[in-house]
C-alpha cells in the first residue's frame, strides 16, 4: 500500500476519532507529498527512497521547532510538535540504536581506511547512503566525529 493511501486512511480514522493533533501530522504528510509530486520533473508517484526522505524532513522540522519552543520556555507549544513526530515516526521504517550506527560507521572506517577529521566528509557520504532511512542525519554525524576523533 502507498504511503498517500496509508495517509488518507489514517486521515479518516483520525477524522472519526477527533485526533486533532495526528490530523494535523497526516496533513502536513499528504501536502508534501502532493508538492513533491508538483515539482517540475517529479513523477506520478514518489519512490520509497522519497517518501522516507520526506517524512525525515518533516520529523526534522517538528524537533527542530520542539528545541526551539523548549528553550524559549514554551512547552504548551513544544508538546504538540512532539506529539506530531510520534505520528509521523509511524510511517517511517524503524530507527537505528547509536550502537548499531557506531558499528556500521566502524566498519565503514576500517574497510576504507579512513583515519582523522579530513576524511569525515568521505565516511559521511557512505554512512548516508548506507543507513539512508534507518538513522537521522545528525546522529551519523556525532558517531562519525567521535570515531575519526
Amino acid at each position: 500500500m502507498s504511503l498517500e493511501k496509508q495517509i488518507m486512511d489514517q486521515m479518516k480514522e483520525a477524522m472519526k476519532a477527533k485526533d486533532a493533533v495526528a490530523l494535523e501530522a497526516l496533513r502536513a504528510i499528504k501536502s508534501g507529498i502532493i508538492l513533491a509530486k508538483t515539482e517540475s520533473g517529479a513523477k506520478d508517484e514518489l519512490s520509497s527512497d522519497d517518501e522516507i526522505k520526506l517524512l525525515q524532513k518533516l520529523v526534522k522540522q517538528r524537533k527542530d521547532s520542539a528545541a526551539i519552543y523548549s528553550e524559549q520556555g514554551r512547552q504548551d507549544l513544544a508538546e504538540p510538535e512532539l506529539a506530531q513526530v510520534a505520528v509521523i515516526e509511524k510511517f517511517l521504517p524503524a530507527q537505528l540504536s547509536e550502537q548499531e550506527i557506531e558499528e556500521a560507521v566502524s566498519k565503514i572506517i576500517s574497510e576504507g581506511g579512513f583515519s582523522g577529521m579530513a576524511s569525515m566528509g568521505q565516511v559521511m557520504g557512505l554512512a548516508s547512503k548506507q543507513l539512508a532511512g534507518k538513522a537521522d542525519g545528525k546522529t551519523i554525524s556525532t558517531v562519525v566525529k567521535k570515531l575519526l576523533a
